[in-house]
């Protein structure tokens, strides 16, 4: 089933330095359609003005992974870690038995990110920060985590993984899930398969797409349970973002 989460049907908040839509439902008030996804329980798509950003604050059991998709993200914490994170870059945080970080606005326009929450798989465990830069890959192929081939085209690319022993090179997580990152060329099609017990939320991080004949717009969000095999087509060229699932 696929269900279609319209960015401008989406929960959202207007802080003046901070705009942001909820994928997920994040309050009481919120759409109670929007449920978690397995361990996927925060989707949020944030913007945060110039001179704007998150002070000190803290979490404990959860894995948090920033998506930047404009502008520059600074990033502080209580391991004495610092971090600069640019368009196209990911960070990944395991709280564990707690950490206390802030984000804030680096750069001289306003930063535009997806933060995404996962429950991880055992409460507890030293805390742990780390980013990576990974170049914009194009999906011509099911395997998630297939490399660059001889060919010289680009594969989907996993930015963020549960999965040690299938996903090397990913930025390591604690939960059963995974982060892909990929770009389609207007006009191409692709096909991506799910396991048997998995689930997967994408969202349009720009461009237009239609997947299994749905139309989707920039930001439009899509929940697949008991979805075999996801076909993607681009009307224009498009960046797109998956957590899979289980």
């Amino acid at each position: 089933m696929l269900a279609h989460r319209r960015s401008e049907m989406l929960d959202s908040v207007d802080h003046g330095w901070l705009r942001a839509k909820y994928h997920f439902q994040v309050r009481p008030a919120g759409n109670p359609a929007h449920k978690a996804l397995g361990p996927l329980i925060v989707w949020n798509d944030d913007e945060i003005a110039v001179d704007g950003g998150f002070p000190f604050h803290g979490h404990s059991d959860v894995e948090i992974i920033t998506y930047v998709r404009q502008g520059v993200l600074g990033h502080r914490d209580t391991l004495g870690s610092e971090g600069t994170i640019r368009a196209g870059d990911v960070q990944v945080m395991s709280a564990g038995t707690g950490i206390r970080h802030a984000e804030f606005n680096k750069g001289d326009v306003p930063l535009k990110l997806f933060q995404i929450w996962l429950k991880p798989r055992a409460e507890g465990g030293q805390p742990h920060w780390d980013t990576r830069a990974f170049p914009k890959a194009k999906v011509i192929s099911n395997s998630p985590n297939a490399p660059s081939g001889a060919d010289g085209k680009a594969r989907f690319t996993v930015l963020a993984s549960g999965y040690y022993a299938s996903d090397e090179g990913a930025l390591p997580i604690r939960a059963d899930a995974r982060l892909l990152g990929a770009t389609l060329a207007a006009g191409e099609t692709v096909r991506h398969t799910l396991g048997p017990s998995r689930s997967a939320y994408l969202v349009v991080a720009a461009g237009r797409i239609a997947i299994n004949g749905e139309p989707m717009g920039p930001l439009d969000g899509v929940a697949m349970t008991d979805v075999s095999t996801a076909e993607i087509t681009a009307f224009e060229d498009a960046e797109l973002v998956m957590v899979e699932t289980g």
